[in-house]
C-alpha cells in the first residue's frame, strides 16, 4: 500500500478544486462534479491501468476546471505527481474553452488522433464515464437530458461517436479491456441518434 497515499493525495486534490473550490454540479444536477473523475479514476483502476494513469484520470479535468482564483497549472502537477501524471493530464485538456463547441470539439477530435496510448486510455475512460452517464440519465428523464448541453442532440451524438471512433482506432493496436467498452457506448449512442 505504499503508493496509496499518492493516490489519496490525487483524490484530495481534485476534490479540492472541483467541490472546495468551486461547488461544480455535473450538468443540469445537483451531484457533485468530483463524482466524474472519481469515475474515470475507478474504470481506469479496473482495467488495470498503472498508478500514474489512474491519478491522471482522477486529476484529468483539474486543469481545464480549475478556477481563476485556484488555478491549476501542469507545473502544479508535475511537481506534486510527477512528470508523467503532468503530461498526461495536459495531454487530454482542452487549451481553449472560449472557442466554439463545433470548433473546439474538431480541434479536440483532430488531438485524439495523435495521442500514445497512455492519454488514450484516460481520454476514454472520461469518454465512457461521460457517455453512460448520459445513457443513464436518457432512460430515466427522455429527451430532457439533452438540453443540457450546449449542442443540439444530433450534433452531440455525432461527437460523442467520432470521439469514441477515434479512441478505438487508436487503441485497436492493444489488448485494451475498454475497448469493449468504447463500443458498447457507441451501439447504445447509435440507438439515439
Amino acid at each position: 500500500m505504499k503508493h496509496l497515499s499518492k493516490i489519496q493525495n490525487a483524490i484530495k486534490f481534485a476534490t479540492k478544486t472541483h467541490e472546495v473550490y468551486q461547488k461544480q454540479k455535473r450538468k443540469g444536477k445537483d451531484i457533485p462534479y468530483i463524482t466524474h473523475p472519481l469515475t474515470v479514476g475507478l474504470i481506469l483502476a479496473h482495467a488495470g491501468a498503472s498508478e500514474d494513469i489512474v491519478i491522471a484520470g482522477l486529476l484529468h479535468d483539474t486543469i481545464e476546471d480549475s478556477h481563476k482564483d485556484h488555478k491549476v497549472t501542469r507545473a502544479m502537477l508535475d511537481e506534486r505527481f510527477g512528470l508523467v501524471v503532468g503530461a498526461l493530464v495536459a495531454s487530454v485538456t482542452e487549451p481553449n474553452k472560449d472557442l466554439p463547441w463545433k470548433e473546439r470539439k474538431q480541434k479536440a477530435l483532430e488531438h485524439i488522433k495523435t495521442m500514445d496510448v497512455p492519454s488514450l486510455l484516460v481520454k476514454s475512460a472520461d469518454v465512457i464515464s461521460n457517455v453512460s452517464e448520459i445513457l443513464a440519465d436518457y432512460k430515466s428523464d427522455g429527451e430532457a437530458v439533452f438540453g443540457r448541453f450546449n449542442a443540439p442532440k444530433a450534433d452531440l451524438i455525432a461527437n460523442y461517436r467520432s470521439v469514441i471512433k477515434a479512441l478505438i482506432n487508436g487503441l485497436s493496436q492493444s489488448n485494451n479491456p475498454l475497448l469493449s467498452d468504447l463500443r458498447a457506448i457507441d451501439d447504445d449512442l447509435e440507438k439515439l441518434a
